[in-house]
């Protein structure tokens, strides 16, 4: 099984929210996952981003890939370097 750390969108229209969460890779951008770690909100300013770092940690030394986005905004908090 093969897992990501990805956004999960929540939110209403044109108003994003998202949850960092951990999901298989075959799943739906906002189905089943199986962790959720954290959430991003780009809305405000400045951007709200908060993220358990030893989960995040945790799921990475275990194999899960970041999408692009994650990746990002973990060298971004200083999560992966």
């Amino acid at each position: 099984m093969a897992v990501k750390i990805r956004l999960k969108r929540i939110g209403a229209n044109k108003k994003p929210f998202y949850r960092i969460v951990v999901a298989d890779s075959r799943s739906p951008r906002d189905g089943k996952f199986i962790e959720e770690i954290g959430y991003f909100n780009p809305l405000t300013e400045p951007v709200e981003f908060k993220v358990e770092d030893e989960k995040a940690k945790k799921w990475l030394a275990n194999g899960a890939q970041p999408s692009d986005t994650v990746k990002a905004l973990f060298k971004k908090n200083g999560i992966i370097k």
